[in-house]
């Protein structure tokens, strides 16, 4: 692993770059084992990425497995919603290359790569209040064109969140913060996704809510729907996934097996606090 820097160390220019250069090194030497045997459906090469002239991500490269969830963590003003972006084409890459179920798609459109599978559901827990749930649901697969699958999906969303069938004709702006972020991600797998990337889905909610959250998203990976999960609260992120990367200054500082990195004790000074089992068995069921 890549040493975590002590809380308060700061970074210079140079010491990012040689810490992208060894995050590179260990991609090719440690992630074999973290796909399965379906492979990466998502791989970030070398991507370089930032607004204007201002560079926030340097040299940043993740696998993500087929079928799997990973997590990437890090506080805020990192570049964990600026490489997400990145992935889905919100902002071009000034270098490197993004390739999704083995097709470059460093130039495409958002609305290209989300009708090849790839979608993302934002932080911004956007909902049209003024639509009931059921009309936001349906408007995730404008893309499509399968009505009878369409259908089928809404009822594998109203599987996953039952209190969105029974809000199904209320009005969006009427729910609550929790089911506003269970609508949005009910959105995102209206588009049929091979994989979904969730930005911070625990953002501002209740603890308790953010359990049934993180559950949801556990039965979802389950389905066959590979997840990238960005998150801070780090402790439930890494009891749920697979794999873990964690980003600092627009570099992976660190990457490994989620089991390995909530033992780590770098992670655990910096991000940890107290027993992570009270929670494992409820995320893990």
């Amino acid at each position: 692993m890549v040493p975590y820097p002590e809380s308060g160390h700061t970074i210079d220019y140079h010491e990012r770059e040689s810490l992208a250069m060894r995050g590179a090194k260990f991609l090719k030497l440690g992630l074999n084992r973290l796909a399965g045997s379906g492979g990466a459906v998502l791989e970030v090469k070398d991507v370089h990425a930032g607004y204007g002239n201002l560079k926030i991500l340097r040299g940043v490269n993740m696998n993500v497995p087929t079928g799997g969830i990973v997590t990437l963590l890090g506080g805020n003003g990192t570049g964990k919603s600026t490489l997400l972006k990145a992935i889905s084409g919100l902002i071009p890459l000034m270098e490197g290359e993004v390739v999704f179920d083995g097709v470059n798609i460093s130039k495409m459109k958002p609305h290209e790569r989300m009708r090849l599978g790839l979608v993302q559901v934002t932080q911004a827990k956007e909902a049209y209040p003024a639509m009931t749930v059921e009309e936001n649901l349906v408007l995730g697969a404008y893309t499509r064109n399968d009505r009878e699958g369409t259908k089928a999906d809404l009822e594998k969303v109203y599987d996953f969140f039952p209190v969105l069938r029974e809000r199904s004709k209320q009005l969006s702006g009427t729910l609550s913060g929790g089911e506003v972020q269970m609508l949005v991600i009910g959105r995102g797998l209206m588009a049929s996704p091979k994989m979904l990337m969730l930005d911070e889905p625990s953002a501002a909610l209740a603890p308790k809510v953010v359990l049934e959250i993180f559950s949801n998203i556990n039965r979802i990976a389950k389905s066959g729907v590979t997840i990238l999960v960005v998150e801070q609260n780090v402790r439930m992120a890494l009891i749920l996934a697979q794999y873990g990367y964690i980003i600092r200054d627009g570099v992976i500082m660190m990457q490994g097996e989620a089991d390995n990195l909530i033992r780590d004790p770098a992670v655990k000074d910096s991000f940890l606090g107290g027993s992570v089992a009270d929670t494992t068995k409820a995320l893990r069921n």
